[in-house]
């Protein structure tokens, strides 16, 4: 089976909707997948399937229904990434880590404090994949993260840029 677009997304349509009663396989992708065009991955069922996706296409998301058949779904699943949620406490500190960490072209994502993702503490948070020298960094400066494992919702890409 060849995939050639993404027909909707669990997370974003009515529960109670089209797949409803639907079985699910899933096809299990890192992070790093998500922004290819082309792949031949296996669900958890041992389907083999081939995604060519045309250009312009989104990136594949945590949900993503790529099939619906015969009371069937095949859907996307993200595994969890290795990040740093980092959670200045002030806009100075804020400030210098962006600032410090943007000098590396380290990708990053950034969160509201209602996104769920700043813990109780309901904060405006930083989160890049973890890298042991950013650890460091943070450490060094005082400035408070903690180390998790998250489905993100959107892949991690590099910018591109010129000097």
């Amino acid at each position: 089976m060849i995939v050639t677009q993404i027909l909707g997304n669990v997370h974003d349509d009515d529960p109670a909707g089209a797949y409803e009663g639907h079985h699910r396989e899933r096809v299990v992708l890192p992070s790093d997948d998500l922004t290819k065009r082309i792949l031949r991955v296996r669900t958890d069922h041992g389907t083999e399937i081939g995604i060519r996706l045309p250009p312009g296409s989104p990136d594949l998301r945590d949900g993503d229904v790529l099939a619906v058949g015969a009371g069937n779904i095949i859907v996307v699943s993200v595994e969890a990434t290795d990040v740093l949620v980092i959670a200045p406490r002030t806009i100075g500190e804020a400030l210098f880590t962006a600032h410090s960490l943007g000098n590396r072209h380290l990708q990053a994502q950034f969160f509201g404090p209602d996104s769920g993702i700043g813990g109780a503490a309901g904060r405006d948070v930083m989160v890049c994949q973890y890298d042991h020298t950013v650890q460091d960094f943070l450490d060094r400066h005082g400035v408070p993260y903690s180390r998790e494992e998250r489905v993100m919702g959107v892949p991690f890409r590099h910018a591109e840029h010129t000097h």
